[in-house]
């Protein structure tokens, strides 16, 4: 029985799922287009300060002209404060910046006042405010200013419309920015600006502006920051995609910017044409392959303006079929050109040992480790292996090098245990120990003792007690030589463990831990408040061009809330579809994906690097990728700043559940 269902892909139709509506929130010169000082008012400290602005330096370009402030007095002390608040905002330092601004009074009139309003306009921006920022720019926009403020007024209005998503004038306001540039490098710089803001921007608005835009400068720019904003510049739509807009737009302004951008033109056109998807789509295991599904599917059409008419998409039961090689025999039968899946595990070794593989497969899960895989086989899975070693990799960025670990007494918790293990040693950390527990437990007090050195510190309080004779106040003392905790838990054992290690002394140590802590069951999080974890992007911190998906699923299939990572491996493994196949067996290109950073090994295994978020107040934060860089457009709108355990950790223990 041939329980199959065939999808045609539908040209250039606007059927994408990656309807993504990013609210942009933040707002910063380019940095390097202007000078930020006044002529013939710059000392040598300054002009180094102006050097870092130009450089792009601008954390540091604000601590020297607030260096230079601190000695100053007067007007010259207010114009030096608002130069550092013009470099902390270009290097995203909101709280720097705001502070700052408040200690100088508004000025009345002249130079003072202009960077003074674009500063607070710039304020109003990281805050959402774009009305109120345009507040202070349009009159502005009026007035008879240098160009240096000029430059920047138009720059901010930009970024206004941006936010209030008309990115039409956005586009318009930065042409005509260019006209009061003189030097190359700057309108390069401000074409890169434009650029970075379109990118941030909804696909689907800067798509219907394109098609009501009558400039075909304007209209170029949206409809290529259109193909941008809903690919993410990834992947055989966005390749493909460019390609045809260059032949329409051979002399467009967005060539230099795309210019920059590495395209390996032998490979553009190059995907398969049918495409067969191996599932369970019935049987107990039918509710995971349909959340695969349909994250596959969501990739699939949100790629329909950058194909042809030709591509097909055909589904296969594999419980139907009769197990995994049989749906596979039939799918290259039917002219599959590349095959997905299967997805469990017990599959994927029946495939592997089956088949020799004619054509390439992507199966949704790993071999094991003492099994070759046959050429032409690719595994991606969502491993908790490499949730394990990004943990490591994250607490050694960190500044923590050495660890204790707590795992489960299973396969599962070995596994990671020896992945963090592997990854933190192998970059020069030390896990100075670890302790197992047993799942299902209510205390697991004498493990948490053990690991911590509690137990010789009550033995050496029972023998001073022994020897005076007589009570002792005593507070047991935790082993000092530790810096992070690495805990490998499921949510609710993960509460327990989390209010045990507090009560057992070790609340003020960071604690680092797997998307298993994560649950998405709906409950509340905080008796987790302060936990670090490794987890999808979908999840915790989807990039612009499918920051709406994760809603949008939730909304059309509500009983997979709990699968969202499995809607997460679908996306991604169409996406990698274009990627294996162009490669080759060679070296694919690194992908930004829904399940992370994903790159593949010499063996044909897909890994990911992991987004990192933290509980806090109950409420799962994304932490930020990288230290702020400065420079250019950003959205900080979904990032967070890790707190430390004193602070994140603020529900007492003896408020938590009785059993403990």
């Amino acid at each position: 029985m041939n329980m199959m269902k065939s999808f045609r892909h539908p040209a250039r139709e606007a059927r994408s799922l990656a309807s993504t509506i990013i609210l942009l929130v933040a707002a910063l010169i380019l940095a390097g287009c202007e000078t930020t000082g006044f002529g013939g008012l710059t000392g040598s400290g300054e002009g180094r300060a102006e050097r870092l602005a130009r450089n792009g330096e601008h954390a540091e370009a604000a601590s020297a002209y607030i260096g230079l402030a601190s000695d100053a007095i007067g007007a010259e002390r207010d114009r030096l404060t608002l130069l550092a608040v013009e470099q902390w905002l270009d290097a995203g330092d909101v709280a720097r910046a705001r502070n700052a601004l408040g200690s100088v009074p508004r000025p009345d009139a002249g130079s003072l006042l202009a960077i003074w309003n674009t500063n607070s306009a710039a304020l109003s921006l990281f805050a959402g405010a774009a009305d109120d920022a345009l507040a202070l720019l349009e009159p502005m926009s009026r007035e008879s200013l240098s160009e240096r403020d000029r430059l920047r007024v138009e720059a901010l209005r930009a970024d206004a419309w941006i936010q209030k998503q008309d990115p039409a004038r956005a586009v318009q306001l930065m042409m005509q920015r260019e006209n009061w540039i003189s030097d190359r490098r700057g309108i390069e710089q401000n074409r890169a600006r434009l650029w970075q803001g379109l990118r941030v921007s909804s696909p689907q608005v800067l798509r219907r502006a394109a098609e009501t835009a009558t400039d075909p400068v304007v209209r170029g720019w949206l409809s290529v920051g259109a193909l941008s904003a809903a690919t993410g510049q990834q992947g055989v739509g966005w390749s493909n995609g460019v390609l045809r807009w260059r032949a329409a737009n051979a002399n467009h302004p967005a060539i230099t910017v795309l210019g920059d951008i590495e395209l390996s033109e032998n490979l553009l056109l190059e995907y398969p044409r049918q495409i067969a998807l191996l599932l369970p789509l019935s049987g107990r295991t039918a509710s995971a392959g349909k959340a695969v599904q349909n994250g596959f599917l969501g990739a699939y059409f949100a790629t329909a303006a950058g194909l042809d008419d030709r591509q097909n998409i055909r589904i296969y039961d594999v419980n139907a079929e009769g197990g995994a090689s049989a749906a596979y025999a039939i799918a290259v039968a039917d002219g599959a050109e590349f095959v997905v899946g299967p997805l469990l595990k017990n599959s994927v070794v029946q495939l592997a040992n089956d088949i020799l593989v004619p054509v390439p497969v992507l199966t949704l899960n790993y071999l094991p480790d003492d099994m070759l895989a046959p050429p032409g086989l690719y595994q991606f899975a969502l491993a908790p292996e490499d949730e394990a070693a990004s943990a490591a990799t994250r607490a050694l960025d960190d500044g923590y090098t050495r660890a204790v670990a707590l795992v489960p007494n299973n396969d599962w918790g070995r596994r990671v245990l020896t992945s963090f293990s592997t990854e933190l040693e192998g970059l020069g950390g030390t896990l100075l120990d670890y302790r197992s527990y047993t799942p299902g437990d209510q205390d697991f007090s004498i493990a948490i003792e053990n690991l911590m050195g509690l137990t010789g510190s009550v033995r050496r309080y029972q023998r001073m007690r022994a020897n005076i004779g007589a009570g002792l106040q005593f507070d047991p003392r935790r082993r000092q030589d530790t810096d992070f905790i690495f805990l490998a838990s499921d949510a609710p054992a993960g509460r327990l463990l989390k209010a045990q290690l507090k009560f057992h002394y070790s609340g003020d140590l960071p604690v680092y831990s797997t998307s298993a802590i994560y649950s998405l069951d709906g409950r509340s999080n905080a008796d987790l408040n302060g936990i670090m974890f490794a987890d999808t992007p979908w999840v915790i911190d989807p990039q612009p061009w499918i920051a709406e998906l994760p809603r949008e699923f939730a909304e059309y299939w509500p009983g997979e809330r709990r699968l969202a990572r499995l809607h997460a491996m679908g996306y991604d493994a169409y996406n990698l579809i274009a990627a294996l196949y162009a490669a080759r067996g060679g070296p694919m290109v690194e992908l930004d994906g829904a399940t992370g950073a994903l790159f593949v090994d010499t063996s044909g295994r897909v890994h990911r690097r992991l987004a990192w978020a933290q509980f806090q107040q109950g409420k799962v934060v994304a932490l930020p990728r990288t230290k702020p860089a400065g420079g250019l457009i950003q959205d900080i709108s979904v990032e967070g700043e890790a707190i430390t355990p004193d602070v994140a950790d603020d529900a007492p223990w003896d408020l938590l559940p009785e059993e403990l």
